[in-house]
């Protein structure tokens, strides 16, 4: 009979919103965070029984394919969610309405992120007027909620999420800052304030020991170029610092100045395969005749070539030499390899139609906007008419 009493009390807790299914949303009141589903009078009578282990929550799964979730892809990407016997989707389908998101989303946001219905009115709300400290509108928040729900849903410690924003203003950074790292970086203000702090310190370390007289200036402009290394491992930083170092056989100096300009975009790539993608490189460009000189002129001048993986720099560095550029060319400008190998054929391809001369005139037409390439090759075909 206790049970009997315990089971009565639970169904006296009504949902808080009641779902139609136009799914619109009713308003009841938002004071439990907790469902309590799928009981009868006749499941008083077996109360004693559990139910059956791993199974799914069929009042749950019946609730949310009423909201248009994509149920097989929610079992796919968090099955656990659904097995949960208590849950607070149709109170957190309500907040977000309230904010603007539409239906769709709600639905897309759930399929993608099962776990958002586990959290409470209270925590979202809380957490919404911490990311509204950095974003202007609340139509802002919906945007990366559209692209990203895990950004806002994957942690329930508010009170971490409020010391690093706390934290990374310290560091002297504004809320267009923040912003950024919030859009680009989520991940960040999930890490304890003690990792980020690990990070900015062997950021500041890195400049003392090599020589620079402004650690948190230094700090600051790695991860103004590259956001990704606040969500990256202390280890893999390091180690890609020192990959740079060796294999380029840089001073101090020299390090400290490509670290603080274009070699801070790719510190946050695995260490694997940047030592394997500078392997490559420095295999392929020997066995076209090229240097070592040339070839850490090359990435000193163009980091972002150790992206590009073995396969795709093949095919574009041989696009570019049967187009009848040079390969001392390339090594001058090797931001031209950061277009697709199709945009390389077609640019050539149309410059030659136009007789431009790589030899005489260079490749610089190669490196531009389509909007300024388009003009250059107007300006080329009105010059060849005349």
């Amino acid at each position: 009979m206790a049970a009997v009493h315990r089971l009565r009390a639970l169904l006296s807790l009504h949902r808080s919103v009641t779902l139609q299914p136009s799914l619109g949303f009713v308003p009841v009141q938002l004071t439990s965070t907790c469902l309590f589903r799928g009981l009868s009078s006749s499941d008083t009578k077996n109360s004693e029984s559990p139910p059956p282990v791993n199974s799914e929550n069929k009042s749950l799964l019946e609730n949310l394919n009423l909201m248009g979730v994509d149920v097989t892809k929610a079992r796919q990407r968090q099955p656990g969610v659904l097995r949960k016997a208590c849950t607070n989707e149709q109170a957190v389908a309500q907040f977000l309405k309230g904010k603007g998101v539409s239906h769709k989303i709600i639905a897309s946001i759930i399929s993608r992120y099962p776990r958002a219905i586990t959290r409470s009115v209270g925590h979202l709300e809380q957490r919404w007027g911490l990311w509204r400290n950095i974003f202007e509108t609340d139509a802002e928040i919906v945007t990366i909620l559209d692209r990203s729900p895990e950004s806002f849903f994957r942690s329930s410690d508010n009170g971490n999420l409020e010391k690093n924003i706390a934290y990374l203003f310290s560091l002297g950074m504004n809320k267009k800052d923040l912003h950024r790292l919030l859009k680009t970086a989520p991940r960040t203000f999930s890490n304890s304030v003690a990792l980020n702090k690990q990070m900015m310190e062997l950021l500041e370390d890195t400049c003392v020991e090599l020589g620079g007289k402004n650690p948190e200036q230094f700090a600051k402009a790695l991860i103004s170029r590259n956001l990704y290394i606040l969500i990256r491992s202390v280890k893999r930083v390091k180690t890609n610092i020192n990959i740079l170092r060796s294999s380029l056989k840089l001073s101090d100096s020299e390090l400290l100045a490509l670290l603080q300009g274009p070699g801070a975009e790719i510190l946050d790539l695995s260490s694997e395969y940047l030592r394997k993608n500078f392997n490559s490189l420095q295999q392929r460009m020997i066995s076209l005749g090229c240097q070592q000189a040339d070839i850490e002129k090359m990435i000193l001048s163009y980091p972002m070539v150790l992206y590009i993986g073995l396969d795709t720099l093949r095919a574009k560095l041989d696009c570019l030499l049967k187009g009848g550029i040079a390969i001392e060319q390339i090594v001058e400008k090797p931001k031209v390899l950061d277009y697709s190998t199709q945009n390389i054929a077609f640019r050539i391809e149309e410059l030659k139609k136009v007789g431009y001369d790589f030899e005489k005139n260079g490749i610089s037409v190669l490196d531009t906007s389509r909007k300024r390439f388009d003009a250059k090759l107007q300006r080329l075909a009105a010059s060849l008419d005349q």
